[in-house]
């Protein structure tokens, strides 16, 4: 067995900040990626680049490019679609099972994700608000108690923090989802698995008409 030439947690910062730029609306659709630049501005070598840029091309943030190399893969509403739907099947089994074991944890710890999504909303910062948001539902995979979820839905969130940096960079008031947020928390606070489950799916299919309708609104 190879010694591992770099650490994980090296490919992961490296994807997350490839990731953020992409989101921030700094590497757009179409645009070619350049590992040299990119290492070079990172202050790494190519080769957690390199793995980086495939664990984006394998989520689908990313595509091949023409001839060779990769270019940020241009967003697709009916994906986008597509993606929103298995998120609120997922995400409502996750929120009614967080209900049912972990009611406690949540209203113990849930609190302080709301304050930092409401503080995130305020700052204006589009990479804190996509943080802040993606915290919040990761949270809820783990009251779950079932890892599958959260294995099963990473590549969908990569791809949906690309779709909330494209709608976002375009807005001039960001949508405040916090208050959703703060409701579907108390359900799974309250122990309350069937009303949990709903809003959460409730919530995940108006993000997802809105984020559609951004995005075909823009292309058209």
């Amino acid at each position: 067995m190879k010694v591992l030439a770099s650490a994980p947690n090296l490919v992961e910062q490296v994807r997350d900040a490839i990731l953020g730029e992409i989101a921030a609306g700094k590497l757009g659709p179409g645009e070619r990626i350049i590992q040299e630049q990119i290492a070079h501005a990172l202050g790494v070598s190519r080769q957690p680049v390199q793995q980086a840029l495939a664990l984006l091309r394998n989520q689908g943030v990313l595509r091949d490019a023409p001839g060779r190399g990769l270019i940020v893969t241009p967003l697709d509403p009916v994906h986008v679609q597509q993606i929103y739907d298995i998120r609120a099947v997922m995400e409502g089994l996750a929120c009614r099972r967080a209900a049912e074991t972990s009611a406690a944890l949540a209203a113990k710890q849930g609190p302080a994700l709301l304050e930092a999504g409401r503080k995130a909303v305020a700052s204006g910062s589009i990479a804190r608000m996509i943080a802040a948001d993606m915290r919040f539902h990761e949270f809820l995979y783990a009251l779950s108690g079932n890892a599958l979820i959260a294995l099963a839905l990473e590549t969908h969130l990569s791809y949906t923090q690309r779709v909330m940096g494209e709608v976002l960079v375009r807005d001039e008031k960001p949508r405040d989802i916090w208050d959703q947020h703060a409701r579907i928390l108390d359900a799974i606070s309250e122990g309350n698995g069937e009303r949990a489950e709903a809003l959460v799916r409730s919530h995940i299919t108006q993000a997802s008409s809105f984020m559609v309708q951004r995005l075909r609104a823009a292309s058209g």
